[in-house]
């Protein structure tokens, strides 16, 4: 099995960190971070984060986001309707990239909808992808368009007990005869996805705010991070008053 080459510092990844999530605020912070080079959102995160009017919140976080990529995804599952969201989208901010399901929930491919949105030049962000055929379909319908992204769901992929790496380094391979692509691991679950990521030259890797927290954990010494674990578990115990009468105890008192 091939080793992974140890990262130390944040700063020896190539790889692009989007940051994913749809909190205001938190994307506020985040835009002030040099490791974040994008973002993304869709609309269960906007949900999950209390949005209520798509355009407003889109236009209000684009009034900070103006110079770095953003992807808004549309959320009709008819492809004419589809289409409409997503010229509308596009039109908001030229650094919106558009994203798109690669089917609609019966299914079907969202082909012709794609295929007519790059003809126009608009930005695309086909996602939901989770297998090599899905990977080589779409990149029929952008290859030689305006710049896209492909969003392979990496974290799903392994969620089904499946290793995601050869997938994602196939993608790669699929994607290379086309420079206006780059290739999106997305629904990464832990750190480690991004040194993967990493180690095989993907573009890009979406994160949550959580998972960024812990990139100052790259390279950490693992006899200091086993002491750490040790003393917050003990800590937690002391402050939670736990206590149990033993033999041990006893003798102290």
């Amino acid at each position: 099995m091939q080793q992974l080459q140890p990262i130390t510092d944040a700063s020896d990844l190539r790889i692009k960190i989007f940051a994913d999530g749809a909190d205001r605020e938190t994307i506020a912070k985040l835009y002030a971070n040099p490791l974040v080079k994008g973002f993304t959102t869709n609309p269960t995160l906007m949900r999950k984060a209390g949005v209520e009017d798509y355009e407003t919140f889109a236009r209000e976080i684009l009034e900070i986001v103006s110079d770095r990529p953003i992807s808004f995804e549309v959320f009709s599952d008819d492809f004419g309707e589809m289409e409409a969201q997503a010229l509308q989208i596009s039109s908001w901010a030229e650094n919106v990239y558009v994203k798109v399901p690669v089917t609609n929930t019966r299914g079907e491919p969202a082909a012709e909808v794609v295929g007519r949105l790059v003809d126009q030049g608009v930005k695309v962000n086909v996602t939901a992808l989770t297998t090599p055929a899905q990977v080589e379909e779409v990149l029929r319908w952008i290859g030689g368009g305006p710049p896209c992204y492909i969003s392979v769901f990496a974290g799903r992929i392994a969620d089904s007990g499946r290793d995601p790496l050869p997938l994602m380094t196939a993608a790669l391979d699929y994607a290379r005869p086309h420079p206006n692509v780059e290739l999106i691991w997305a629904s990464p679950r832990e750190l480690l996805n991004i040194v993967q990521a990493d180690s095989i030259g993907c573009h890009i890797i979406t994160v949550t705010g959580e998972i960024l927290e812990k990139i100052g954990s790259l390279g950490r010494d693992l006899d200091e991070f086993s002491l750490a674990t040790v003393k917050m578990f003990y800590e937690d115990g002391q402050a939670a008053g736990y206590s149990l009468r033993t033999a041990a105890s006893a003798a102290h008192r």
